[in-house]
């Protein structure tokens, strides 16, 4: 099974548009440019059926609407609008590499007056359909300037095949192409025009997802209930983690130290009279004390081991899998270290999973690998047990995204039953 803990159910706060890779080849063999520039092209037929819908649905309804029968047909009209939009969102992923969540408000449980004030209320709604009005005068520019393009490209690198096949290409009157030699140059002109027309579309490709980015995505309302829900996360997350350590103090190094001056009292009462029971008390006691330092040391080091602190998340990481009832390879590929917060996250992720590992997936070995991918730090630890690990409200799994959600991360558990197991947090690199 596959599960996804996330921070909220509204969108990720930062949406990025990529550029492609840097150099006219890493273009040509891109396949993000192919898929963009058909896109580039058929965009205005987009924009042209959108515009002609919504020019005649929209006018209809609002003037239909004092006989009732508007209203209605306009509800249906924001719906089939809407509709577009989440059609446009999954497009953009497919052509432009621009992943965009739907937005919107959560839909009520029941009642028709909440659920147009649902439909109505949400700025979503409006973004959409600004976007969608915008889409054809974006895609005439896009599809002159991408035609214009692609069709001089086409006509100059053809010039040698067009010679050899005894055709004339009359430019002016006095350039005219109608040799092999004299094509040469337009080829070559074709190619460097082919380079400059590749940065194009993929420049028009980021200007396109940038304004979708803009109208179709998350707008401010949606990232403050983000962070209002990561703080919640976080207050509880902590609060959690409290409640915890009180726990283990309680019932571990308090009773256990309580048991020394106990032993201790009665060992000073019997010193004189028995001594040798006063000997077997002292012994008791100092047993008990040096169990007592060893849940201290444990307890400390759930709250921040101080190897994370000294030598960073390579040797802390080591020091988990080397505790660890079978076999971890470890593999941390990050140059910089990053902030406190983020590098103590990333090590309870590990050593949580880690745990959880050893107590209920029979594995035989695992491994955890941390790298870093743009600007989010990503630790995945795997390993070969039975699977069938699921996140469960107030269980493991779900207080690690606990622990994501107070820096803005999410947790992905891929678990299909017989396994493997695949845990991997993304969380930011600067906090």
């Amino acid at each position: 099974m596959t599960a996804e803990v996330v921070v909220t159910r509204q969108p990720p706060l930062r949406h990025r548009v990529p550029l492609g890779p840097r150099g006219p080849l890493g273009l040509l063999v891109d396949p993000m440019t192919w898929r963009a520039a058909p896109y580039l092209l058929i965009s205005v037929a987009f924009g042209l059926a959108w515009f002609v819908i919504l020019s005649v649905a929209l006018p209809l309804s609002l003037l239909m609407i004092i006989i009732w029968v508007g209203l209605p047909l306009f509800v249906l009209t924001m719906l089939l609008w809407r509709g577009g939009a989440m059609l446009e969102r999954r497009l953009l992923r497919l052509t432009l590499g621009v992943t965009i969540p739907d937005p919107y408000r959560p839909r009520p449980e029941r009642g028709v007056a909440r659920h147009l004030g649902w439909l109505f209320g949400d700025p979503a709604t409006w973004k959409d359909l600004g976007y969608l009005l915008l889409l054809l005068p974006l895609g005439l520019v896009e599809f002159f300037v991408s035609m214009v393009l692609w069709a001089c490209c086409v006509a100059l690198m053809a010039q040698p095949v067009l010679v050899a096949l005894g055709h004339t290409t009359v430019i002016t009157d006095r350039l005219v192409v109608d040799n092999l030699i004299e094509s040469l140059p337009w080829a070559l002109g074709g190619v460097l025009l082919l380079a400059a027309t590749l940065y194009i579309v993929r420049g028009m490709a980021w200007l396109h997802g940038t304004l979708a980015v803009a109208l179709l995505g998350p707008g401010d309302e949606a990232r403050v209930m983000h962070l209002r829900a990561s703080r919640a996360r976080g207050v509880d997350a902590a609060e959690a983690e409290r409640r915890r350590i009180e726990r283990d103090l309680h019932d571990g190094a308090q009773q256990r130290l309580l048991a020394v001056v106990l032993d201790l009292g009665r060992a000073q009462a019997k010193l004189d009279s028995h001594p040798e029971e006063a000997r077997d008390l002292l012994a008791q006691a100092h047993a008990g004390t040096k169990a007592a330092i060893t849940e201290l040391r444990d307890l400390a080091r759930g709250i921040y081991p101080a190897i994370l602190t000294d030598r960073g998340l390579d040797a802390a990481l080591s020091a988990l899998a080397a505790r660890a009832p079978v076999r971890v390879d470890v593999s941390v590929e990050i140059v910089d270290r990053p902030p406190a917060a983020v590098e103590s996250i990333a090590y309870f992720i590990v050593a949580e999973s880690l745990t959880n590992m050893a107590k209920h997936s029979v594995a035989t070995e695992a491994s955890v690998r941390v790298s870093r991918q743009d600007d989010r730090v990503v630790v995945e630890v795997r390993d070969n047990g039975i699977g069938g690990a699921e996140p469960r409200p107030g269980g493991g799994l779900a207080g690690l995204a606990d622990r994501a959600a107070t820096i803005d991360g999410a947790l992905t558990v891929e678990s299909p039953p017989g396994g493997p197991t695949l845990i991997r947090a993304r969380l930011p690199y600067e906090w």
